[in-house]
């Protein structure tokens, strides 16, 4: 297989495969983790645990859109990578400015600091990949 598809580089190799891994592993970690949040103590702190479901299928938008799986992959990577940026922003800013909000932390929460920031790196390298992999249409 190519690493060029449609004049731009694929996910199929190299980095893009090492970032649709890395979101695909978000993806499963967020959703796995907020299913068994919201089965057994849904009553302690529902709304986080639901921010955390919402993170996890915004990982599955953006895995399946810049795994280039879908109708329309590029329009979704998009669309799933700034939701997960305006999430990671307001959510971790929310949760700095007070931090009793949440009864018990999301995925997002200070900006992603019990993951180890990832949570807010990730949008960043997902808008780079897709800044750099855009193709340039001649003008006319």
């Amino acid at each position: 297989m190519s690493a060029r598809t449609s004049g731009r580089t694929s996910t199929s190799t190299g980095l893009g495969r090492v970032l649709v891994a890395v979101y695909g592993v978000f993806a499963l970690a967020a959703t796995a983790r907020s299913l068994v949040q919201l089965l057994t103590k849904a009553g302690e702190a529902p709304l986080a645990y639901s921010l955390s479901a919402v993170a996890g299928l915004v990982y599955v938008a953006a895995t399946l859109g810049l795994a280039e799986v879908g109708p329309s992959p590029r329009r979704t990577a998009w669309a799933a990578v700034a939701f997960e940026l305006a999430g990671v922003l307001t959510v971790g800013t929310l949760t700095v400015l007070d931090p009793e909000l949440f009864p018990d932390q999301t995925v997002w929460s200070a900006y992603g600091a019990g993951y180890g920031w990832l949570p807010l790196v990730l949008p960043f390298a997902g808008i780079a990949w897709l800044v750099h992999t855009r193709t340039h249409s001649p003008r006319t």
